[in-house]
């Protein structure tokens, strides 16, 4: 890896979502050489690296507030197809390549980069994960990111968890490198506000109908009633218009306007971290929120009402010491968080976080100072290995069983005219309306 006296890493990021932008840009600066991305945020630091990043074009492509709400600014930024992408890894060098996607679309890069890096003495280290706590599809999610040269575990309890399954399977689980949230971060709570200040943070698809949003939101008003003297907030995902990584069909803000909320409460969107600077008590059904709130020792509760249910993603938090309902919460209920089931999820809460990526480093320079380069990416799913399921998903990305670029795929010999560029932008304009406009609503109908 370079030194500091010599050119910065060159480091790539290929996102799909907002939130895979988040993870993955965070990621990058955290694995980077030099200082510390902590460091590396006073003005007068040497930034040991430079970062491109990539975004898949699609109905969930962020937008530039939700990109400018991450805090880390990219050298260059670009939106690019599947296949677009894959020619610029053919014709431009990086050292370290982060492929923040669904579990498909890596396993669909990293087949259509061995067929584009064919015949290269170097290649870039490329790096994988997921962005958050990992309650559903393991075998899935995992098999599909297998490949890489590291597969990050956002903890010890998922490192092992990770290892376990390729073991399983016959992969090799060499890749598997344990790290934290990358952000994480943040001042520790220290005392109550003026006002108390209770947030919930929702998420986009948890839960998933009118019913349950509905209940939420009036429980939520009902404490804001209940406690005048609070300030009660209610942090949203995204704005009317923006696209997430799930798909929203019941925006809160819009469920919200059939409702008569007090003063004291408010619609909040934003920076997660610059909410928690204020937050006396984070309240969410599963979201990763919670683990950002654990780290800075502030009081966090998982909620019960609508049961602990792997469809909600709460049964992961078994064993925090953080679950409870409304009812409790409504009584002067708060929630000690378990030390130990704590350490296991990568919160850090100890202090112990400034050295949660040394691992992930340490890997990365030795990958790129081994002589005679990398060995080819070598995937558990091959079309022999999977030759019913993995075709499918290359075909997704206009990709053929070997990863070469299918005919007629979209740019795949040259960078589109104006035309066709104009004709792109209002395809994709109609694609994303029918899927978060028309679908929702046919669906609701066929519910009557």
């Amino acid at each position: 890896m370079p030194s500091s006296t010599s050119k910065p890493t060159r480091i790539a990021v290929l996102a799909d979502s907002d939130t895979r932008w988040k993870w993955g840009a965070l990621t990058a600066a955290r694995i980077a050489p030099g200082p510390s991305m902590e460091a590396a945020e006073r003005e007068d630091a040497q930034v040991g690296f430079e970062l491109s990043g990539f975004l898949l074009r699609g109905r969930a492509t962020p937008t530039a507030r939700q990109l400018a709400e991450v805090g880390v600014t990219a050298d260059s930024l670009r939106e690019v197809t599947s296949v677009e992408f894959l020619r610029a890894m053919a014709e431009e060098e990086y050292d370290v390549l982060v492929l923040a996607l669904v579990g498909g679309g890596v396993q669909a890069m990293l087949h259509g980069l061995g067929h584009a890096w064919e015949g290269r003495t170097s290649r870039p280290v490329v790096v994988t994960g997921y962005v958050g706590v990992v309650y559903e599809k393991l075998a899935d999610g995992l098999l599909l990111r297998h490949g890489a040269d590291l597969v990050l575990a956002n903890s010890r309890q998922d490192a092992e968890r990770f290892r376990a399954v390729y073991e399983g399977v016959g992969a090799d689980a060499s890749s598997v490198t344990e790290v934290a949230l990358p952000f994480l971060g943040g001042e520790t709570y220290t005392g109550e506000h003026d006002p108390y200040t209770v947030v919930f943070a929702v998420q986009p698809s948890v839960p998933d109908n009118r019913r349950d949003r509905l209940y939420l939101l009036d429980r939520l008003i009902r404490h804001a009633r209940l406690h005048p003297e609070r300030e009660v907030l209610l942090k949203l995902r995204s704005r009317p218009g923006e696209h997430t990584t799930h798909i929203e069909e019941l925006p809160y803000q819009k469920l919200v306007q059939r409702l008569d909320p007090p003063a004291n409460f408010r619609l909040v969107y934003g920076n997660m971290g610059e909410v928690l600077d204020r937050t006396d008590l984070l309240v969410t059904i599963s979201s990763t929120a919670a683990l950002e709130s654990l780290h800075r020792r502030i009081p966090t509760v998982v909620l019960t009402d609508l049961g602990i249910r792997e469809v909600l993603g709460n049964h992961h938090f078994v064993g925090s010491g953080c679950l409870a309902s409304w009812d409790q919460l409504d009584a002067g209920h708060r929630p000690v968080p378990d030390e130990e089931w704590v350490a296991r999820q990568g919160v850090a809460a100890d202090g112990t976080y400034a050295g949660a990526f040394d691992a992930a480093r340490e890997r990365i320079a030795e990958l790129l100072a081994r002589t005679g380069g990398l060995a080819p990416l070598a995937p558990y799913y091959t079309p022999e290995t999977a030759p019913g399921y993995l075709p499918g998903i290359l075909a997704r990305h206009h990709l053929g069983p070997d990863g070469a670029p299918l005919p007629g795929a979209p740019a795949h010999d040259k960078e589109p005219g104006p035309v066709r560029q104009i004709v792109r932008r209002a395809a994709r304009g109609a694609y994303r309306h029918g899927v978060q406009r028309v679908a929702p609503v046919i669906r609701r109908m066929g519910e009557l």
